[in-house]
């Protein structure tokens, strides 16, 4: 659980407005730092399925936000990956197209 007090510097740091409490960005920030809360408990507690069914739940929130803001501006997606020090993932084309390694026949 996240402290109310580092909470607050997450949302300072990442608001896009004033009174900004709910954008993406401070979603998508608060979500990491709640899932490396969480990676570390479950580094001690091995067998607790329950927290890592929960893990595995905001991790998955965390990249579809990742992945709206990324649509919308790559600006600000790059901002808040290097911001938050996530590796940036590539994220696989919708109209299916593959790169290299397509047998012809």
């Amino acid at each position: 659980m996240i402290k109310k007090d580092k909470k607050e510097k997450i949302i300072k740091k990442f608001k896009l407005h004033k009174e900004d409490t709910g954008s993406s960005e401070v979603q998508v920030a608060i979500l990491t730092e709640r899932i490396k809360e969480l990676t570390e408990h479950l580094k001690v507690n091995k067998k607790d399925n329950h927290s890592r069914r929960g893990l595995l739940k905001m991790v998955a929130k965390r990249k579809k936000l990742l992945k709206d803001i990324k649509a919308n501006d790559e600006e600000r997606y790059a901002k808040i990956v290097k911001g938050l020090k996530l590796k940036e993932a590539k994220l696989i084309k919708e109209d299916g197209d593959k790169e290299t390694g397509s047998k012809s026949e």
